[in-house]
């Protein structure tokens, strides 16, 4: 096999930052000429996240054939050109659920199914599936959670066996893991990698590269330590020093540290190196920006980071398309009620409500359309929050006071958001919504078509409720335009206020394309508007 595989794993402790390793490790392959491919293998048993809360694993990140996939994946595209499907994203549920159903149709002649060989062969199957597929140069495959997780097991046994599958001048193995500043002594401590490259060589696995992530410059003292009790090569131990500015840092600070010169020499990649010119250009407009601007971002996930992490992206790469700062009001849509809505948003250039279930916080999210409507400041409604702007609209400017979705008022007798038809009659709730990227019409005569410059465009969606096109006559004679239909099923994709200078909701999710390098038309458009909202305003 021509393809190369680098495997990333983690130790010492969670939220190290696998993901945005492996995603910088691609971006500055790439940068070489390379072309690679990026997959993320959870130990989890569900399926996938569709089912799981915000809280237990924030953001789900969705796929352009409609995988709803962990968030790293959002950041593999937002860093590369590697597109990600259904393949890229593997669980633990996914491979015993094949490997199950392949005995109950009695492919394995009769034999004890086993972790070894069936679940690992299952696994290693999808790394080969997605090097064929992709014809990559290079396959970086992140392995989630820490060594020593009684779950991961099974992956890092694959991956044990995998050199063995491909020869191991074709793989590589990189093991980030946390260098402990002791706050008391100032001191920083190497025992835990020592313990957590101990545990990973005990599954067979002798790490080529080791990634310390620190918030501290190490010594050539403790690389020296580090290089002999982890039996490394000096130069292979790479420090990952903390970033306070931005992610985007990250693949230059790799590149300083000569990750990618490791990388292709130990693997035997004839490529040469280049600047990272547009991630240089980047860092520049964030470090001396232009304008500076405040958006709030009502939602009722609020207080979680990860919840909202492509929506905080996309919100930033729009400032950088405009050379602009842009704070974000992060504001807990329960929080807000008519006696301080008002206040809470007065001093906001611009405002975004995003997606979500359930009820709670609704009437918050509400309000906010309601004060970006009456004190023309831009609005950016996505998915529910486009929902939440169409019924604010039917209550206060068309006088359907209890006009609701059925989503949250099944009896409502308004129902200008409701359930869309082959919904109906679904009975499970994994994996059954309207998902994927879809074809989108736009209209010629509106906001959203001058962002996009063209009249068909394709985003990702992941809902069940959907815009009743029985109130449209209703809307459109009092000012709501429809800016965007999915042509197949005659679907209200986006709607606009001819009256207002810049008020879009969105019922897809454009987050999920939009990249630093890339930034979305809507963001980009968005926080442009926002920005002349405050020169005028303020």
């Amino acid at each position: 096999m021509k393809t190369k595989f680098i495997f990333v794993t983690g130790g010492v402790s969670s939220s190290l930052g696998k993901g945005i390793a492996a995603s910088s490790l691609g971006c500055l392959l790439e940068n070489r000429g390379l072309k690679i491919a990026m997959q993320k293998m959870d130990p989890y048993i569900n399926i996938d996240p569709g089912t799981m809360s915000p809280y237990q694993h924030g953001e789900v990140y969705v796929t352009s054939d409609g995988a709803e996939t962990d968030l790293d994946l959002g950041n593999y595209e937002r860093f590369t050109s590697s597109s990600v499907s259904r393949i890229n994203s593997i669980t633990t549920g996914q491979i015993y659920l094949s490997v199950i159903e392949r005995e109950r149709r009695g492919e394995y002649m009769g034999r004890t199914v086993q972790v070894i060989p069936h679940i690992t062969n299952e696994i290693k199957s999808r790394i080969v599936t997605v090097a064929k597929t992709s014809e990559a140069d290079v396959v970086i495959v992140e392995i989630g959670g820490t060594v020593g997780d009684i779950e991961s097991i099974p992956f890092l046994e694959a991956i044990r066996q995998f050199s063995h599958d491909v020869g191991k001048e074709n793989v590589l193995y990189i093991h980030l893991t946390l260098i402990p500043l002791i706050s008391v002594a100032y001191e920083q401590k190497t025992k835990p990698t020592q313990h957590s490259v101990k545990e990973l060589r005990s599954m067979g696995i002798r790490p080529d590269i080791l990634l310390c992530r620190t918030s501290k410059e190490m010594s050539e003292d403790m690389k020296d330590k580090l290089a002999l009790f982890c039996d490394v090569e000096k130069e292979a131990v790479i420090q990952a020093l903390d970033i306070h500015t931005s992610i985007y840092e990250v693949p230059i600070q790799y590149s300083k540290e000569g990750l990618d010169d490791i990388v292709v020499a130990k693997l035997n990649l004839k490529k040469k190196k280049k600047r990272l010119v547009s991630w240089e250009s980047i860092l520049e407009i964030e470090r001396n920006p232009k304008h500076s601007i405040e958006i709030a971002v009502i939602g009722k996930y609020i207080e979680l980071q990860d919840a909202y992490k492509s929506l905080y992206e996309a919100i930033k790469h729009g400032g950088i398309a405009n050379e602009s700062l842009v704070k974000i009001k992060r504001i807990h849509s329960g929080h807000l009620t008519l006696e301080n809505y008002m206040d809470d948003l007065k001093n906001i250039d611009g405002i975004i409500i995003p997606g979500g279930f359930g009820e709670r916080g609704i009437d918050g999210k509400l309000l906010a359309c309601r004060y970006g409507r009456e004190h023309k400041v831009p609005v950016f409604g996505i998915c529910l929050g486009m929902q939440c702007m169409v019924i604010e609209f039917a209550r206060n400017i068309c006088g359907l006071n209890e006009a609701h979705s059925t989503e949250f008022h099944e009896e409502t007798p308004h129902p200008v958001i409701s359930l869309l038809e082959e919904q109906k009659t679904v009975r499970n709730i994994g994996g059954t919504m309207r998902l994927g990227e879809n074809e989108i019409v736009l209209n010629q005569e509106s906001i959203s078509h001058k962002a996009y410059k063209t009249m068909t465009i394709y985003e990702r969606h992941r809902h069940r409720y959907e815009f009743n096109n029985s109130y449209i006559e209703n809307f459109t004679s009092r000012g709501l335009r429809i800016s965007g239909i999915y042509p197949d099923k005659n679907l209200v994709e986006i709607i606009e206020l001819e009256d207002h200078p810049w008020y879009i909701g969105v019922q897809f999710h454009p987050e999920f394309k939009s990249k630093p390098v890339h930034p979305h038309p809507l963001f980009k458009s968005f926080i442009k508007k926002s920005i002349e909202y405050n020169l005028n305003n303020k």
